[in-house]
């Protein structure tokens, strides 16, 4: 198994937190048009919010570096690359699946498509250049 760089995981799981924050800072009023939960205000309390998404973080950038290891990837191209072919493999795939199965609104998987478009691309940015 090839070695992962703890400091690479933990700066790229700080950089998908921020990116995520900022990405819904400028796009997340949007979703009170398009989602009921968000509609009707039901947001945890930071308290809870914060350890959730960062763990969430830390577990994607783990992901991430443990491919970009296994890969050999430690460019910033590459890691570009990675976070770019994760983000069709999986996020898009996943919410295009739900636009078609469960009718979820178009503007909804834009907007959370968006966001993992950014987290995945920031961390593989990351990963690539820090590995």
């Amino acid at each position: 198994m090839p070695d992962i760089d703890l400091l690479a995981v933990l700066v790229a799981a700080v950089a998908a937190f921020l990116l995520g924050g900022a990405f819904y800072a400028v796009f997340g009023h949007q979703l009170t048009t398009v989602s009921d939960a968000a509609a009707s205000g039901e947001q945890p309390p930071a308290w809870q919010l914060v350890p959730v998404e960062l763990g969430r973080a830390v577990v994607l950038s783990a992901v991430v570096a443990g491919l970009a290891a296994q890969g050999d990837i430690g460019t910033a191209i590459g890691g570009l690359l990675l976070g770019l072919v994760l983000w069709v493999g999986f996020p898009v795939v996943l919410w295009t699946g739900a636009m078609f199965h469960e009718r979820v609104p178009p503007k909804l998987a834009a907007i959370h498509g968006g966001d993992w478009l950014v987290k995945l691309v920031g961390v593989g940015l990351v990963v690539g250049v820090l590995q």
